[in-house]
């Protein structure tokens, strides 16, 4: 079985399922990424073939089947305050801006940060971790982060804030024991109430408007390269209608999506704003 590839006919109807489910354009040249991907699934459901695999994912008792499909065929890579850059804006004018805003008549002393497509987590505690340390700035602020991902699986190990040793080498050990706990026999290392009190996972799909209210600042990198152009504008209009007035959107540099973005403010080469 480890040899079998899909064929050209099995591929693309892979292809169509996952485009309509998340909106994932699978180019095809990954025909044997995506077997050895979906191959996973076969051993953990104990079902031979590509074919009658695909036919349980599409029937009503397959639906439970759904999330360890798409876990298995997403890209989870992510890391620590990956592009320094944005987190360093993010410490220091964003916080100084949302501050300023607060002395407005009216204005609210909160702030509220989406990391969409936010796989194991790494990314909102990183957020979590710039907030944390403008505590200072921000005495009595309500402050909530929210991580959302369409896989499940990769959510359970966001929730659970535990993170190995050799992935934290990109946050100073000065951060790491303030807001970490080392567990020497996991040789990890466990979020402290600290952050994951003012973070929050669930799962969601970027194809769909999310149901939640309006958000100050909004991290979307790293995955809508794998998006088709279709699929990113939709993304896009959900993205933007999620932003409250004069939010922030904060998206990576190979997304393709920045002849999209004309109905936002363009702060930086990263950086776009609601007005």
């Amino acid at each position: 079985m480890d040899s079998i590839q899909l064929t050209r006919q099995e591929f693309e109807k892979y292809q169509k399922l996952i485009l309509k489910l998340c909106g994932i354009s699978v180019p095809d040249t990954k025909i044997t990424l995506l077997s050895n991907r979906v191959r996973r699934r076969l051993r953990a459901t104990n079902i031979e073939s590509f074919q009658s695999y695909f036919d349980f994912l599409t029937s009503s008792s397959g639906k439970t089947e759904l999330d360890g499909f798409l876990s298995a065929i997403t890209t989870n890579e992510t890391s620590f305050f990956r592009t320094q850059k944005h987190f360093d804006w993010l410490s220091t004018e964003f916080v100084d801006l949302q501050i300023a805003r607060s002395k407005e008549v009216g204005s609210r002393r909160s702030i509220r940060i989406w990391s969409a497509a936010c796989s194991t987590g790494e990314e909102p505690y990183s957020i979590a971790l710039c907030l944390a340390e403008n505590q200072h700035k921000l005495t009595s602020w309500k402050l909530e982060i929210l991580g959302t991902d369409i896989s499940e699986q990769a959510l359970s190990q966001a929730r659970a804030g535990l993170f190995a040793t050799q992935t934290m080498d990109d946050i100073p050990l000065k951060l790491r024991t303030q807001y970490f706990q080392h567990d020497t026999a996991a040789n990890a290392w466990k979020v402290k109430p600290a952050l994951s009190e003012i973070v929050k996972f669930k799962r969601h799909n970027l194809m769909q408007p999310i149901t939640e209210p309006a958000f100050d600042c909004i991290f979307i990198r790293n995955v809508l390269i794998y998006f088709n152009r279709a699929s990113k504008e939709t993304v896009i209009e959900n993205l933007v209608k999620a932003l409250a007035p004069r939010g922030f959107l904060v998206v990576g540099p190979s997304e393709g999506i920045f002849d999209m973005l004309g109905m936002l403010t363009k702060r930086s080469t990263f950086l776009y704003q609601k007005e």
